[in-house]
């Protein structure tokens, strides 16, 4: 099977979580829009003024230039904020014979009668008369009612990831409250005997737990996860049933490390199969984790990962990200996919598909080639992505390739 296949069985039985939260617009950066919102006011709601000048009417300062200007009558001012009910002049022209104009600074309505602004710069200044030097033509120097936003029409689609840019349109439209996806809820558990917590003294034969620590970082710093529980298990089949079994009620993904291969102390494989999981997909074409399985029990996703940390890492991105895109409805969570020139050369040829640690920048990619052990997560520290080389294939400079962007 290969990584496609697995994603693919994710997309087929991951669906949209049930549950909306209603979130303050201030705090909506990030988050999943669970509804489509429609704008319900124009913006801008008024004609406004898009500089310093006059508002005039186009037909009055026809033919108008620097050797032959218009003079108009100047009836009134106009700020930001201020507003006018009704015309200016009821009448074509003033009483002493003067074609009207208002005076309008950049942001103030535009006076109802009058179809165009002309820059200060193409005027004397005038203050009671003013000199037009230039022509206009209608629509000339302002903002229509509804040219950023249409009333009506759709701002933000159901499962788009609210940016900055949208918050920005929302808040344009008086929004102060929208409705969001209720975030993925999160639990991992790291399998082993072996494994201290940090902080403790460290035994003889004992490691620190790493792979728990690096993948909760960045779901508690998400704006669309949370991580509710993270505990480490020793290497006991039912010390691990017991907990799979108590996640399983809290979360919508349960993340196991740890445990899944052939050897006499992985005991997850056994597990789930004693706690009914429905495997969806295990020993992937893929180096390094091949032994990652994921599966259903009572619909929630058991997502279990090498204890290797960067196999961990790796297939943690593949498919945790695939699976949060499929329960929020955002297709852009998934993991981004690129092509990109190598830079450096690669020699070795692997049996499997093999996915090395490297460094994308403007279209070209670099390997990382100090250490490539999947024990090791070290050398990860100025990659951010991973370089999908195809089974039994040699790369050199100038070949063009594809990489996984890793999450963040």
């Amino acid at each position: 099977m290969e990584i496609e296949e697995a994603l693919s069985i994710l997309e087929n039985v991951l669906t949209p979580v049930e549950g909306k939260e209603v979130c303050q617009l201030s705090d909506a950066y990030g988050r999943i829009a669970a509804v489509d919102i429609f704008a319900p006011i124009n913006v801008p709601p008024f004609a406004k003024s898009a500089m310093d000048g006059y508002a005039v009417r186009a037909a009055d300062v026809a033919g108008a230039s620097e050797d032959a200007p218009v003079q108009l009558k100047v009836r009134g001012q106009l700020f930001a904020g201020d507003w006018i009910e009704g015309p200016v002049v009821d009448a074509a022209a003033c009483s002493d014979g003067l074609p009207p104009a208002v005076r309008v600074m950049t942001g103030s309505p535009l006076p109802a009668g009058f179809d165009s602004v002309i820059m200060q710069e193409d005027t004397d200044y005038g203050e009671d008369t003013v000199l037009i030097y230039k022509p206009a033509r209608p629509g000339q120097n302002y903002c229509p009612v509804g040219e950023d936003i249409k009333k009506s029409s759709l701002v933000l689609k159901a499962g788009s990831k609210i940016g900055r840019i949208h918050i920005g349109l929302l808040a344009s439209l008086g929004i102060e409250k929208i409705q969001v996806c209720r975030k993925i809820r999160t639990a991992i558990i790291s399998t082993g005997s072996e494994l201290t917590e940090a902080g403790k003294p460290l035994a003889p034969g004992k490691i620190y737990s790493s792979i728990a620590p690096m993948l909760s970082s960045s779901l508690n710093n998400s704006a669309v996860t949370k991580v509710i529980e993270n505990q480490i298990v020793s290497d006991d089949e039912k010390e691990i049933a017991g907990a799979i079994k108590n996640a399983v009620t809290q979360a919508d993904i349960i993340i196991t490390t740890g445990g899944v291969s052939v050897g006499k102390k992985d005991l997850l494989p056994q597990v789930l199969e004693s706690l009914g999981v429905k495997k969806l997909f295990s020993q992937v074409n893929i180096k390094p984790g091949t032994p990652t399985r994921a599966g259903l029990l009572d619909g929630k996703l058991i997502l279990s990962l090498s204890g290797n940390p960067y196999a961990a890492l790796v297939n943690f991105d593949l498919y945790f990200y695939q699976a949060v895109s499929l329960l929020t409805g955002c297709k852009e969570l998934s993991l981004q996919k690129k092509e990109a020139l190598l830079k450096n050369p690669y020699e070795k040829i692997n049996e499997r598909r093999c996915l090395l640690r490297a460094c994308y920048e403007d279209g070209s990619v670099s390997i990382q080639l100090q250490n490539n052990k999947s024990s090791v997560i070290s050398s990860m520290v100025d990659c951010n992505c991973y370089l999908d080389l195809p089974a039994g294939t040699s790369v050199k400079k100038g070949d063009r390739l594809q990489v996984w962007m890793t999450g963040k």
